[in-house]
């Protein structure tokens, strides 16, 4: 591991080897315990970093380099093959599956067309020099898609990821910030990367992704490295990074992303308008009236009159009902509204064939001798249910007007 400013570098150029993904993905699924099942998965993603270290030391602090010498770790994940496979058999729409875009002398260019995504037209692209990214590829790729469905149960957050095919010397994407955690994963070829801080407060953990940088506004990289195959590079939202290709060689990584919008900001918007209708039934001072002149002496055109007292009478009546709100706080209800999104945004599982024998898909329902059969399921008291996963329900009292919002 290491971090070219202020982090160890490890000087240790023997492979790091494990579990292939195969052998590791076929013992996950004798474990019952699908939050266990998700460590384990997290646990090899990070090796040799101990999951403990990476989330007391690095997770929202640092970027952090992981080197195997080892260029086989992540094989059967993703590869160059499998995207134009995807190309050829599934049905990919440029602008929503696929985007086409380069970066040359500081200006980033987005070439994406409408329409399917032909192999014809891709490669073309990929060969005058292009960036292809693949959004999504969990919609095509039945490895990623049960990748991050266990990933996700490690951080009670949706895990989404994009893959990039960069041609030899070329760059797609110009300098910017994300504003989710980055695992990005090096399959094939080499990717030199730059990684910079976040350039004022306001830019640590941000809840939206930047604006694309010029070089001249990010000063010096903390992170100047060449990602190899079966290398990992983990940066937290706000650091600016880009990423070129070598000339020699092409580029193919895939980015796992997490923890978009999942901060205590993001809890408190779900618990704010709970506690003010609590608030404004059960309490009369929420309910009387403003002072008839208010307009007159508050708002952003009376901000400079700090003499006149009765703006300090009316901030400090602000002051007052803000504290008396905390007590009308339904903490619980607010998150399992956070909860309740998270349930709608996360991915189905991927059922091993055990699971898949005990759901309604093995059901014996069949059309036999001129009409459906066996299309009663009988559940009985006695009959045993398990939840496949520890996030495909929640139980929870929905007494409070939390408001639930879906973009």
């Amino acid at each position: 591991m290491e971090r070219n400013e202020g982090m160890a570098e490890s000087k240790d150029a023997r492979p790091w080897t494990g579990p292939s993904l195969s052998i590791l993905l076929r013992d996950l699924r004798h474990i019952q315990n699908s939050k266990e099942r998700s460590a384990k998965l997290f646990e090899w993603l990070i090796a040799p970093v101990a999951p403990k270290k990476f989330f007391s030391d690095i997770w929202e602090k640092t970027p952090a380099l992981i080197r195997r010498h080892n260029g086989n770790y992540y094989k059967g994940l993703f590869s160059s093959e499998d995207f134009d496979r995807i190309l050829r058999e599934d049905h990919v729409n440029f602008g929503v599956n696929l985007d086409v875009t380069s970066y040359f002398d500081g200006e980033k260019e987005t070439h994406t067309p409408t329409g399917r995504a032909l192999p014809v037209v891709v490669w073309d692209f990929y060969k005058n020099g292009c960036s292809l990214r693949l959004l999504n590829p969990q919609a095509f790729s039945g490895t990623v898609w049960n990748i991050l469905s266990i990933l996700q149960e490690s951080f009670g957050s949706m895990v989404g990821a994009n893959v990039y095919l960069t041609p030899p010397g070329n760059q797609g994407f110009a300098p910017h910030y994300d504003d989710i955690e980055a695992f990005v994963i090096q399959l094939e070829g080499k990717k030199c990367w730059r990684v910079y801080d976040p350039r004022s407060n306001e830019e640590v953990l941000p809840s939206n992704s930047s604006r694309n940088f010029t070089q001249q506004e990010m000063g010096t990289p903390i992170m100047d490295t060449v990602l190899e195959a079966g290398d990992m590079l983990y940066f937290p939202r706000g650091f600016i990074h880009q990423a070129s290709c070598l000339s020699e060689i092409h580029s193919l990584h895939i980015t796992l992303s997490t923890y978009q919008r999942n901060s205590w900001g993001d809890l408190l918007h779900k618990l704010f308008p709970g506690a003010l209708d609590l608030a404004i039934e059960d309490d009369v001072e929420f309910r009387e009236g403003l002072p008839l002149d208010y307009l007159e002496y508050m708002g952003v055109q009376n901000s400079e009159r700090e003499d006149d007292p009765r703006r300090d009478s009316f901030n400090k009546k602000i002051y007052n009902l803000m504290r008396k709100l905390l007590k009308y706080a339904p903490i619980d209800a607010a998150v399992d509204q956070k909860a309740k999104d998270y349930i709608h945004d996360c991915l189905p599982p991927v059922l091993t064939k055990e699971e898949l024998a005990c759901t309604v898909y093995s059901a014996p329902a069949r059309w036999r001798d001129g009409g459906p059969r066996n299309v009663v399921l009988q559940i009985r008291g006695s009959t045993r249910i398990r939840m496949l996963r520890s996030n495909v329900a929640r139980s929870l009292i929905s007494t409070f007007p939390i408001q639930y919002v879906s973009e």
